[in-house]
């Protein structure tokens, strides 16, 4: 059964990568960021069983990790250094030769994950399933990830050797931003497992009529946008929202649909992703790696939509969330 502790193994090996490659370039303190980020990836799982048996140190040193991260981002050493000319041009030929065919690793990763999710429910028996039931998502996302890769090669002829080498220049080019969907999520957890979630609910029940529908889905949509812009991805806004209205106000007092309200509430949230710079990795690095005049010119081209989907976003919430 594949089961997404593979597709971390997977990521943390590819780390590993990164970290040699820079190793071999003389670039410590990415060769340090790339490696500790490595550890939880390969570790995770050990790590989480040692601290149900009792053995703190493990996770301990995992804070350590973080803190050995935020050291090594703060001291402003994970720069990419600028490609020599001549590598420019020869990938600047080979993407004029291959023209639109470059897009078709890209555009199979979303065709191949929703495939395989439809076709999870039915490779799978009592005994066995080929997707882990649990994550059939996140697994077939991981797949879709690997197959793309192979497509990837087989389009540009390229060797396994230098996709490494081209994923490591993106990596570094990303550098700690690549962090940063990870690093929101666990805000978002951090946050509803601390109560934030119930402070919410508790500010709403005064500011707003909890008997009114609208009311509720008004809040509850508003907020998930609010919350994305504050803190940059709609992953950290989720739990805090869903504890605070989504599932006390939308869900048990109104009847809503948990898992149209999950759906397209998450997909909300998605519209403050588009207006805020504190999503830096969607919204500042292109800007950086296209080398745009104006910083926030992503999103400004991103802007009209945003809005216009979250105009769509509420009316499909109050149509099929209460059917």
């Amino acid at each position: 059964m594949l089961r997404i502790e593979y597709a971390y193994w997977l990521i943390g090996a590819f780390l590993l990568v990164a970290a040699m490659f820079n190793a071999r370039a003389k670039r410590w303190a990415m060769t340090a960021f790339w490696a500790v980020l490595a550890t939880p990836f390969l570790f995770g799982e050990a790590i989480l069983d040692a601290n149900a048996r009792g053995v703190r140190w493990p996770a301990q040193g995992m804070g350590l990790c973080v803190i050995a991260l935020g050291a090594l981002a703060a001291r402003g050493d994970l720069r990419m250094l600028p490609e020599a000319a001549s590598a420019v041009a020869a990938r600047l030929r080979s993407a004029a030769a291959l023209g639109n065919r470059l897009f078709l690793p890209a555009l199979a990763i979303p065709a191949i994950t929703l495939a395989l999710v439809l076709v999870a429910k039915y490779a799978q028996s009592r005994d066995f399933a080929l997707i882990d039931p649990a994550q059939p998502t996140l697994v077939s996302l991981a797949l879709a990830c690997v197959i793309a890769l192979l497509i990837a090669l087989r389009t540009t002829r390229a060797s396994p050797v230098e996709s490494l080498r081209q994923g490591t220049r993106l990596l570094d080019t990303l550098g700690w931003a690549a962090l940063l969907p990870m690093l929101l999520a666990t805000l978002g957890s951090v946050f509803a497992a601390t109560g934030v979630g119930d402070s919410i609910a508790s500010i709403v029940a005064v500011l707003i009529p909890t008997d009114s529908r609208i009311a509720c889905l008004a809040a509850f949509v508003l907020g998930m946008v609010v919350f994305t812009v504050i803190m940059g991805n709609a992953f950290a806004a989720f739990p805090v929202l869903m504890a605070g209205i989504g599932l006390p106000l939308l869900v048990l007092r109104h009847g809503a649909d948990p898992a149209v309200l999950g759906s397209i509430g998450m997909l909300t949230g998605y519209c403050g992703t588009l207006m805020t710079p504190m999503a830096a990795n969607f919204n500042i690095v292109p800007a950086v790696l296209l080398e745009l005049p104006d910083q926030y010119g992503v999103i400004r081209a991103q802007l009209p939509t945003a809005i216009a989907l979250l105009a769509v976003n509420i009316v499909l919430l109050y149509f099929l969330a209460f059917r």
